[in-house]
């Protein structure tokens, strides 16, 4: 860096890939100074790496958010390595004044930013920009952390009166000179060898096809939701997930598009209330995995480290290929492997028969879904698995053991989601149900006691 040159500030992207309503780079514009856009493919140990159909997601969005810095003069630094080296190594190589991110509240990530503040060469600040309410910012009237729902939402609701979004830069101070950056192909983030994401194509990562979904939901899709967010049959659900996950698009902004729609009249409060809600379920598992770290690994409630589960290789690559016997979980399984999604109705059936039905650790479903789904989210994925399984915050009674064909009969009533999925249904190549419901039933109801949980 030259005599005279103005220090940069480093915007380190991580899963905000968006202008809009991004508080990092919206301080690090407003400070006049050049800005160098980061993305690290993080090797931190202790930091979970992501799984396959997470990587083909990262893949496009990255490719998207770097199209949208070139428009306003702009470009995406990518490097690769433990974030803190490479933070270093970059301020080092740039003199930069400041490295500036938006939070992330996952296991191991905490404990990496929280270093970071303390030891990296320039101002380290970080913002909110994923959530509507932080973690440590609801509390119980005891001043601790809420392990029900419905109390916490209504708490965390209460503050939410004023809700305020960000608008995109419209132009970023380039450096004087660009550091050296990989190339997203150096990645190889995109599968191959067999290339097994032909079905990804309904997806469109990026801030882009993020805005276009939310306003494609809130034409349409919102209007019903309340009744026909549980039907995989029906196009009822938003599909933001995924968009969310990435931070394509931040929880304000779908906040505020929903609160519009109710103010005029495009949308009914009933079915955004509902909406709303499912948005403050992912705020619920955010503040459940920043009290509770270890929740990928380790059961909420300590009774259940005693339950007797079963080591079955086979059941479970039935279950993983949706060769289990019965359609509905089928559907869901095939329907993940093909497009890297399933319907939340069919998720809680999936879970719910692996873990009860089959007696399998929720834990090695957790993987699973972890490797397989592009929205697998380490607060949402793990909290939603110990909900299932009965060993988490606010958790479905181990009791409560959905029957796979009472739940597709109430669901797809027609039939029509299980037969796009499970085309060969009623022919001999269906194959017959590897365990009979009201069996497993009564032995997942013995394991309690065996366990005495």
């Amino acid at each position: 860096m030259g005599e005279n040159e103005v220090p940069p500030i480093i915007v380190w992207f991580r899963r905000d890939l968006r202008l809009a309503d991004n508080p990092a780079l919206m301080a690090a514009v407003t400070s006049g100074r050049p800005v160098i856009p980061l993305y690290i493919l993080d090797e931190t140990p202790g930091v979970r790496r992501i799984g396959a159909a997470s990587r083909w997601w990262l893949d496009k969005s990255l490719a998207a958010i770097a199209g949208s810095l070139g428009v306003l003069g702009s470009r995406l630094i990518l490097r690769r390595g433990a974030a803190a080296e490479v933070l270093e190594q970059l301020i080092a190589e740039t003199g930069a004044a400041g490295a500036y991110w938006n939070r992330l509240y996952d296991p191991g990530v905490v404990e990496r930013d929280m270093a970071l503040k303390t030891t990296l060469n320039a101002e380290a600040r970080s913002f909110n920009a994923a959530l509507l309410t932080e973690p440590w910012e609801v509390q119980t009237g005891a001043g601790k952390d809420y392990s029900v729902f419905t109390p916490y939402w209504r708490a965390a609701r209460s503050r939410l009166d004023r809700v305020e979004a960000l608008p995109a830069p419209k132009r970023l101070t380039a450096p004087t000179e660009w550091p050296k950056s990989d190339t997203l192909a150096d990645w190889k983030l995109h599968p191959s060898k067999p290339d097994w994401s032909g079905g990804f194509d309904i997806w469109r990562p990026g801030e882009t096809g993020a805005l276009e979904r939310l306003a494609q939901f809130l034409d349409k899709g919102v209007h019903g939701y309340a009744e026909r967010r549980d039907r995989p049959d029906l196009d009822g659900v938003s599909r933001l997930s995924p968009h969310l996950h990435f931070g394509e698009i931040g929880a304000r902004q779908i906040w505020i598009a929903a609160e519009t729609a109710v103010a005029t009249g495009e949308a009914a409060y009933v079915d955004v209330d509902k909406f709303q809600a499912e948005l403050g379920w992912r705020e619920f598992n955010h503040h459940v995995v920043f009290h509770h770290p270890r929740i990928a690994t380790e059961n909420l409630r300590a009774s259940f480290d005693a339950m007797p589960w079963r080591k079955d290789v086979k059941a479970f690559r039935a279950w993983t290929e949706g060769r289990t016997g019965y359609p509905l979980v089928d559907a869901g399984m095939r329907e993940l492997w093909a497009t890297g999604y399933m319907h939340n109705r069919v998720r809680m059936v999936a879970a719910s028969f692996l873990v009860k039905h089959l007696l399998i650790d929720w834990r090695e479903g957790e993987r699973w879904f972890w490797d397989t789904l592009v929205d697998a989210d380490p607060a949402n994925n793990a909290a939603n698995w110990q909900w299932v399984a009965g060993c988490g915050a606010d958790a479905s009674p181990w009791f409560r053991i959905f029957n796979p064909i009472g739940q597709a009969e109430k669901f797809d009533p027609d039939g029509a989601y299980v037969h796009r999925w499970v085309p060969e249904l009623g022919t001999r190549r269906y194959p017959r149900p590897i365990v009979d419901h009201a069996a497993a039933r009564a032995r997942a109801l013995d394991a309690v006691k065996t366990g005495r949980l």
